[in-house]
């Protein structure tokens, strides 16, 4: 069956198992299908977004994690929002030439992308340090519209410690406002709940069971309201990304090489800071992995053994090996650490928190090299983060080896899903296209 619109909901750390706290869900699944997600390593958003919209694991699409250093400019970028860092072709090329109208809500790496309607965040920074909420839209215009009948998409709410539902119900409204006025076949709704408080409290936790519930709601809204639209034969794909486990290490790996003499601190206003110019090694942390970028060729291998035998790495990786893990790509690292499962990576360099830069203590995705899930314990009180790294509780990243890993692919017509036992993120965009077929 072809379906006449397609809802798409991207739901990072969603579980089989949490079906049985999201009523919905579980309705869906049991009309329809419901399946294991297999993500390809790295299993963080930005790349199992993209092999699921190219079907390529990161080698070939180059989207190697959610950032990386940029070796011409010198400089670490986070959350990279273009689309054109993704290499070869996507889903939104090809459902465009087939005429196909798409929208695509809060998806990584969209800017600029083929599809006919996106909004995603785009905050305006100010010099005095001062942000204005706003949002990447295109056509031009159509966030002002969705601001003036919605209000402002809550970005505080979306990520960091002020996460909550408000930013889902935002989302879902918005996607719903379009689909009454514009009428997209496909919608990509990207709604990041249950991210969390996984990694705050724990994947098993009483708060996840809760966010989970809280989602429910709002997938229920989502899908109430299609309906309530007349929009015809309506399928629905609800897709994790990944799965999180719980985490009790934490691994420091600029610190080791700072105490190696390869990661260059410099000294400013009684601060120590990361100098990645000048640095013979550093490493960009991204939850359960890390890319290690080494100036100079002849020191790969002696980088490579610092971290062969450091309690909680898995894997150090180096050249061509790394294609065994998808990531022999020219922006990967030329070391890639691998966590195992119960272990993270922080991107401290500093021994002495006194002299940690005061960036540290804020949210903050611009001068961090990595990822920091700490500042989801910011403290109002103190209006700061606090610098341990051990409060963290679940993470995910590191290769899915074990079905603990996987996520979940719930479609609310089995067809597209009978076949398999399992599902890779690379074969979602072919069921998508079948989809819309």
């Amino acid at each position: 069956m072809a379906f006449d619109h397609l809802i798409f909901v991207s739901m990072p750390g969603l579980r089989s198992k949490d079906l049985e706290h999201m009523p919905r869900l579980a309705a869906m699944a049991k009309a329809g299908a419901c399946r294991p997600l297999v993500p390809s390593f790295p299993c963080v958003t930005s790349p199992v977004q993209a092999n699921m919209l190219t079907g390529r694991t990161p080698q070939d699409h180059g989207i190697i994690g959610n950032g990386f250093y940029h070796r011409d400019r010198g400089d670490v970028e986070l959350w990279v929002g273009r689309n054109g860092l993704v290499e070869g072709g996507q889903l939104w090329d090809r459902l465009v030439r087939r005429g196909i109208k798409q929208a695509a809500w809060m998806t990584q790496n969209i800017k600029d992308a083929a599809a006919d309607f996106i909004v995603t965040p785009e905050p305006i920074h100010h010099p005095d340090g001062r942000m204005d909420l706003w949002c990447y839209s295109k056509p031009d215009g159509l966030y002002q519209r969705l601001f003036n009948d919605l209000g402002h998409f809550p970005l505080m709410n979306f990520w960091g410690p002020m996460a909550n539902i408000k930013s889902t119900e935002w989302i879902v409204n918005a996607a719903l406002w379009l689909l009454q006025r514009e009428r997209p076949r496909f919608n990509f709704v990207y709604v990041p709940h249950l991210d969390y408080a996984a990694q705050k409290f724990g994947p098993d936790s009483p708060q996840q069971l809760a966010a989970c519930r809280e989602a429910n709601a709002q997938l229920g809204r989502l899908i109430d309201g299609a309906e309530a639209l007349g929009l015809g034969q309506v399928g629905y794909l609800i897709v994790s990304e990944y799965a999180m486990t719980s985490v009790s290490r934490v691994i420091y790996p600029n610190r080791v090489l700072r105490d190696a003499g390869m990661a260059r601190i410099a000294a400013r206003d009684g601060c120590e800071h990361l100098d990645l110019r000048e640095s013979l090694a550093f490493a960009v942390v991204d939850h359960q992995f890390a890319h290690v970028y080494v100036r100079e060729k002849t020191e790969i291998d002696a980088v490579a053994g610092l971290f062969e035998g450091v309690a909680g790495i898995a894997e150090v990786l180096t050249g061509r090996d790394r294609g065994r893990l998808h990531v022999d790509h020219p922006r990967s690292g030329e070391v890639v650490l691998v966590c195992e499962l119960d272990a993270w990576l922080a991107y401290y360099w500093w021994h002495d928190d006194a002299k940690a830069p005061a960036f540290a203590r804020t949210v903050d995705i611009h001068r961090k090299p990595g990822y920091d899930p700490v500042e989801l314990f910011f403290d109002p009180a103190t209006k700061s983060i606090p610098l341990d790294a051990t409060l963290v509780k679940g993470s995910h990243g590191a290769p899915a080896d074990s079905t603990e890993q996987f996520g979940a692919i719930v479609a609310s017509d089995a067809t597209y899903l009978l076949a398999r036992e399992q599902v890779p993120d690379v074969a979602v965009a072919s069921i998508v296209d079948a989809a819309l077929s």
